[in-house]
């Protein structure tokens, strides 16, 4: 558990803040929809690990990509082989920080916007997104959805599902920290 938290203070450069600053997440909620012609397509995980430091407004999220599960299990297995290859790209990450302070410190619902890379499939990407943050005895709840236009990370659609498959899917982020002292 130590490790975990060390982990995280290191990746979000705070190894000389107090624990109480840093907030994480170990089971947070992702989940990306795809609308497309012929059909719509969803997978949810609860595997991802999350951190947001409330000093510095440093935010990280890593899930490994393979834990999302679909409604159909040939969706789940042509998504791990053929799109996201995930024995060869295991893990999605985001390095962010929020662009204008925010004092998390005190109960209530904040609107933050986060800029940060988003890596996928190997792809570095630039990303600036909105979301909210309630702050409620001590913990904090996340909510962000945003998009990704699958060439952006070099997830190549064949032709022949080109109209099953939206080039743009949407993703949504639903986490609950708890403060690392706890």
């Amino acid at each position: 558990m130590k490790r975990l938290f060390l982990a995280i203070a290191v990746l979000l450069g705070t190894v000389h803040v107090y624990a109480q600053d840093i907030y994480s997440c170990r089971n947070a909620n992702l989940s990306f929809f795809s609308s497309a012609p012929m059909e719509d397509i969803e997978a949810k995980t609860d595997k991802a690990v999350s951190a947001i430091n409330i000093k510095t407004g440093a935010v990280y999220f890593k899930v490994p990509v393979n834990t999302f599960k679909f409604r159909k299990k040939l969706m789940e297995e042509h998504f791990n082989e053929n799109y996201l290859e995930t024995e060869k790209y295991p893990y999605a990450e985001f390095k962010g920080k929020f662009s204008n302070p925010v004092d998390l410190s005190k109960d209530g619902t904040y609107d933050v916007t986060v800029e940060g890379i988003l890596s996928i499939h190997g792809v570095d990407k630039a990303y600036k997104e909105k979301g909210t943050i309630t702050v409620q005895n001590g913990k904090l709840t996340t909510l962000s959805k945003f998009n990704v236009r699958l060439e952006d990370h070099k997830i190549k659609i064949p032709t022949l599902v080109i109209k099953n498959i939206a080039e743009v899917v949407e993703v949504t982020v639903n986490a609950t920290y708890v403060t690392a002292a706890k």
